[in-house]
């Protein structure tokens, strides 16, 4: 797989509820499953000014390329 993988960690964003998830992935992947959690955990709604947030926040992933 030649793209480069994104991260998004929710806790560098502020939010009610403390959270320590970092999702990893393609940027498709990432957005989507980024965007499920914000609406079931967090309760915002899945809309697309959330997934444009969303990619806007998105890093390339660091870790990417190490072995496990």
């Amino acid at each position: 797989m030649a793209e480069t993988r994104k991260v998004i960690d929710c806790r560098r964003f502020p939010a009610e509820k403390p959270c320590s998830i970092a999702i990893s992935g393609t940027e498709e992947e990432v957005v989507s499953l980024a965007a499920l959690h914000a609406s079931t955990v967090h309760g915002h709604p899945d809309s697309p000014e959330l997934r444009k947030q969303l990619r806007s926040m998105l890093e390339d992933d660091a870790t990417a390329g190490k072995a496990a």
